[in-house]
């Protein structure tokens, strides 16, 4: 066990599992209460007595400025800021250690107040059943969700406000609230998005669908899953998928720069909280990307469909036909996906902008390596930027006619594709076993020297879905030899294969 996975287990999973006890998961268990059916409708939550709310909601009206809601009273709203023709965006925050609002609530809400401009960002201040042990936190998310719906109805009752226009964004807890308070509107008022950022796992995991977030809670639910590393049989993220698409950046277990190693850095940029954002990194990081997706929508996270994140690290998976891949955060591309869940894989940077560019590589040789594995590399040269020397790791030995398929990752978008060159490195024990053979067959000449012949060689944009193969200059040039750099030109497209390959695309 890392010291990272040590200070979190100490921390959180150690509390849960010593406070733990089967009566508080079974209590967790069930339907909805106080909901009616009527045909496909379901009507919204109304209690016989007046709805006590455990829950405190501020309307953020500027900067850190807020407003707080009373659902009896809403029919002042107006002067808090509401407009109801505007959409409304619900964040609820997670489980709380320390009994203090984090300071991403405040600046996830700043930022889709801000770059979004039109429309209502709502908070909800659940801390006084957030700062309890956790499984009585996890216990307290039904009520917290209908809290929320309380509220929604209320926005129905005295503004006629549209369900449609509702999107409920969860953290950690606070996701399985989101999906809680979306169960009690079915049919036509059922509610438009639910986001789950990185969803609690304890209690949760393996649950069946009306004990969690599921797609059924609103028409659109996706989730972002960050930190489902497990350490004793528990992960801190639900593991699981719960939504009509689930991203997983970087595998979804842990993330680029949150390891103790980068404890400095936090408390550069935290100061003394940087401790505790060491700890809680990976499962925050599911925030950050969200707030990226705003403040750089310029610059898209695109994610891939894959089956795992194996597969997808050998760059297998790169293909946005039938709506196989999407866009992470805000602006993704809301596609139902039927009672399947679209599992969608990326890397990522350690920093925001978080972004990279992906890009598969295929290639082919023509004759088998008997030896060893060898030890190559390519650049690829584009009309906006160079990639550098990209190693590629063969973990097998090499055969004719047989496909290689690697994942290339860019900070930066290298425009078309026009230039790559391959350099075959060779290894220490091909270059020795070469030596000895050219000190005793000193008569072969040029011709024994070992080569590789490449056959076909292609590179694939992930963002603009454009794969570009590469020729020799020559047939000649095909043939690379050991600690010798080749250059592969973009081949020329035979008549009519352009278009038809747009019309393909």
């Amino acid at each position: 066990m890392s010291e990272c996975d040590a200070l979190f287990v100490l921390k959180v999973l150690c509390c849960l599992l010593l406070t733990c006890h089967a009566v508080d998961g079974r209590k967790m268990r069930g339907h909805p209460a106080d909901v009616a059916v009527l045909g496909d409708k379901t009507v919204p939550v109304k209690a016989k007595e007046p709805h006590i709310s455990s829950s405190v909601f501020r309307l953020l009206v500027a900067r850190e400025d807020t407003c707080t809601l009373e659902p009896p009273q809403l029919h002042g709203l107006s002067s808090c800021g509401f407009n109801a023709t505007n959409p409304l965006i619900i964040i609820t925050h997670g489980w709380s250690m320390d009994g203090m609002m984090e300071n991403w609530v405040i600046r996830l809400a700043s930022v889709l107040k801000t770059h979004l401009r039109d429309v209502n960002v709502v908070i909800t201040d659940w801390l006084s059943l957030a700062h309890q042990h956790y499984p009585k936190a996890a216990h307290s998310t039904r009520l917290v969700g209908k809290d929320i719906a309380h509220l929604l109805s209320s926005l129905k009752e005295h503004y006629d406000y549209s369900f449609q226009k509702v999107h409920l964004i969860g953290y950690s807890l606070g996701a399985h609230i989101s999906g809680f308070a979306g169960s009690h509107f079915k049919g036509r008022d059922q509610i438009g998005r639910i986001t789950g950022l990185d969803p609690a796992g304890p209690l949760f995991e393996g649950m069946s669908p009306t004990d969690r977030l599921s797609p059924d809670d609103a028409e659109f639910v996706d989730a972002v899953h960050t930190f489902t590393h497990e350490r004793l049989g528990l992960s801190v993220g639900i593991k699981q998928a719960v939504a009509h698409y689930d991203f997983y950046p970087n595998g979804g277990d842990f993330q680029p720069g949150c390891h103790l190693h980068n404890i400095y850095e936090h408390v550069s940029q935290y100061g003394l909280l940087g401790f505790g954002q060491t700890v809680k990194c990976a499962h925050e990081r599911s925030v950050h990307l969200f707030i990226d997706s705003v403040l750089n929508e310029d610059r898209p996270i695109r994610a891939y469909r894959c089956s795992d994140n194996r597969a997808f690290n050998k760059g297998v998976c790169l293909d946005c036909r039938r709506n196989r891949c999407n866009t992470l955060g805000y602006n993704i591309k809301k596609v139902r996906t039927g009672k399947r869940n679209k599992r969608l894989y990326l890397q990522t940077r350690s920093r925001m902008p978080y972004k990279l560019y992906h890009y598969q590589l295929r290639i082919q040789f023509e004759q088998p390596m008997q030896s060893t594995t060898p030890s190559l590399s390519i650049s690829l040269t584009g009309t906006k930027e160079e990639s550098g020397a990209i190693p590629l790791a063969f973990t097998e030995q090499v055969l004719g006619n047989k496909m290689y398929t690697f994942l290339i990752t860019m900070d930066k978008h290298l425009g078309d594709l026009m230039l790559l060159k391959f350099h075959w490195e060779g290894s220490a024990l091909w270059k020795d076993v070469w030596n000895r053979v050219q000190t005793i067959m000193t008569w072969g000449g040029r011709d024994t020297k070992p080569l590789l012949t490449v056959n076909k060689i292609s590179v694939k944009d992930g963002d603009t879905q454009e794969r570009t193969s590469f020729c020799a200059m020559t047939n000649d040039e095909r043939h690379v030899e050991m600690s010798k750099v080749k250059v592969f030109v973009r081949c020329q497209q035979e008549p009519g294969m352009k278009h038809k390959k747009r019309t393909h695309t």
